[in-house]
């Protein structure tokens, strides 16, 4: 009487069994996971926002400082000297780095080689194939940017066409004011410090100040002042520049 029912139990069982889905791969991950991170959009919208969040300290500060520092140099030199400079600076680097390696492999009498072996073997040669993706793609925003640039000035929607005139003439006092170096330098402060500050204080628990219920009077804490007070003499010099 025990093999029939050991029977049943088991055919029960391979049939729940044949009707279940096959979980999906990959499906235990975290559900904040980027699920198309391969791809080539993906990762470079990840790349940036991890670039201007500041999940890599080292990394930021690096793209942060060297930006900032092109465009102060723009702002004092020509472009011309500061491409100049660039480049003699970055010689000097390289063949002080050639020398000090030669002088070593002399004393040592080792033969490492050239310090840049590596990097000369470097395969850097962009196929026919590559060069014409990048053309097809190039080609598919500047028709896009043609198509739009007739459409408003040969005024085939008035509306947008206006709109693109109210701008133009407010952008007129803009250039009054600053410069087009001034207000890169301002959009790169902007872009490196306020989504981490948003980030960091849009939890109400984390807010710098406390709205109290009956004076609605706002209490600053003395870090967001110090930070609001470092925000206006650096805009401030940068106006003044």
């Amino acid at each position: 009487m025990a093999e029939p029912s050991a029977a049943t139990q088991s055919h029960s069982i391979s049939s729940s069994s044949f009707g279940a889905e096959p979980s999906a791969p990959g499906g235990g991950g975290s559900p904040g996971a980027c699920p198309a991170l391969g791809t080539k959009s993906c990762s470079s919208s990840c790349a940036v926002h991890d670039l201007i969040f500041w999940r890599d300290v080292k990394k930021t500060g690096f793209v942060f400082g060297t930006t900032l520092i092109m465009l102060l140099s723009l702002a004092a030199f020509s472009v011309i000297s500061v491409v100049s400079y660039l480049i003699l600076a970055l010689l000097s680097v390289t063949i002080s780095f050639r020398i000090y390696k030669s002088v070593i492999q002399a004393v040592q009498k080792s033969e490492e080689g050239h310090p840049f072996k590596a990097y000369l073997d470097v395969d850097i040669t962009l196929s026919s194939e590559a060069f014409h993706n990048y053309m097809n793609a190039a080609m598919v925003h500047i028709n896009r940017a043609l198509k739009l640039i007739i459409r408003l000035f040969l005024v085939e929607d008035l509306v947008d066409s206006l709109k693109l005139a109210v701008f133009m003439w407010l952008m007129t006092y803009v250039g009054a004011v600053f410069n087009g170096i001034t207000l890169l330098i301002l959009a790169e402060l902007l872009i490196f410090s306020v989504p981490i500050v948003y980030e960091k204080y849009k939890d109400p628990s984390k807010t710098p100040w406390n709205r109290q219920k009956k004076g609605r009077i706002s209490t600053w804490k003395p870090e967001m002042q110090q930070l609001l007070k470092h925000h206006l003499i650096v805009i401030t010099s940068l106006l003044v520049l």
